[in-house]
């Protein structure tokens, strides 16, 4: 019995050790958490700050404090935080060849707030994939669909390639191109685009509504128009705009042609 004791008492520190770390634990995570959320919260309030900055200046401070809980916790256990950065110096050129992509998606993530290419909220397309910006974190951007998907970015990835933000400017340029009957007047067609851009007030005077003939093809004339108009409208304006002069197109009889084939079946 004197012996089980004494062995039972031989792990109680390891026991309370571990008990503590786990205490530590939970209320570090917890504490990671409020803190970095009470940092994005006070940036996002200041009216001069880019919320950008924000969610990043969070995600560092939330990994800040588990990095101090995880070297506290080490230390319930003996192991000194010197001892640790000495293995880790011991061990960088390991490390830094199983980690290099995380380091570069970490390095990627600070040039990505330095020279901010894009913000949350914008909508932008990083390497092919579109979506809106809703977190820019130390290791990965994520884009939202117009489809609600969520796609994950690697920071390395989202510098490294081309980025293109269709949210950047306040004013954007709208191409609409119709194709009409080579018999119907291109003339009636431009005014009749004309007087349809012009009656709307999300189209703007300067620079002026543009409309031209741009192609002949096999079976139509084409029309461009090139309207400006507010970045937020660009959207609602492209879908109401075609709906309304193709009806106008139908009512002034201008019809809209397709191509047509011709199958010859040769006897023998």
């Amino acid at each position: 019995m004197e012996g089980i004791l004494e062995e039972v008492g031989a792990y109680t520190p390891l026991l309370i050790n571990t008990a503590k770390a786990l205490v530590v634990l939970v209320l570090g995570w917890i504490a990671a958490g409020v803190i970095s959320g009470f940092v994005r919260r006070r940036i996002l309030s200041h009216p001069r700050l880019d919320q950008t900055l924000g969610a990043f200046a969070a995600n560092i401070v939330r990994w800040l404090i588990l990095i101090v809980v995880v070297l506290a916790v080490l230390n319930l256990f003996g192991i000194e935080a010197t001892s640790v950065v000495a293995m880790l110096g011991a061990a960088t050129l390991a490390i830094g060849l199983a980690l290099q992509g995380t380091l570069s998606d970490l390095a990627a993530g600070f040039m990505l707030v330095l020279f901010r290419p894009f913000k949350l909220g914008q909508y932008v397309d990083i390497a092919g994939t579109s979506g809106t910006v809703v977190d820019l974190n130390l290791f990965f951007t994520e884009l939202k669909t117009p489809d609600n998907v969520q796609i994950v970015v690697p920071n390395g990835q989202a510098w490294g390639q081309i980025i293109t933000n269709y949210s950047h400017h306040d004013t954007r340029r709208l191409d609409l191109t119709f194709g009409i009957d080579y018999e119907d007047s291109a003339d009636q067609a431009m005014q009749i685009i004309l007087d349809k851009a012009n009656a709307d007030s999300r189209i703007m005077d300067d620079p002026k509504p543009w409309v031209r003939v741009t192609n002949l093809g096999e079976s139509s004339v084409d029309l461009t128009a090139r309207l400006w108009c507010q970045a937020s409208d660009y959207w609602d304006l492209k879908f109401e705009l075609t709906k309304s002069i193709k009806e106008a197109f139908d009512e002034n009889g201008i019809s809209i042609p397709y191509p047509h084939r011709v199958e010859v079946v040769r006897k023998a």
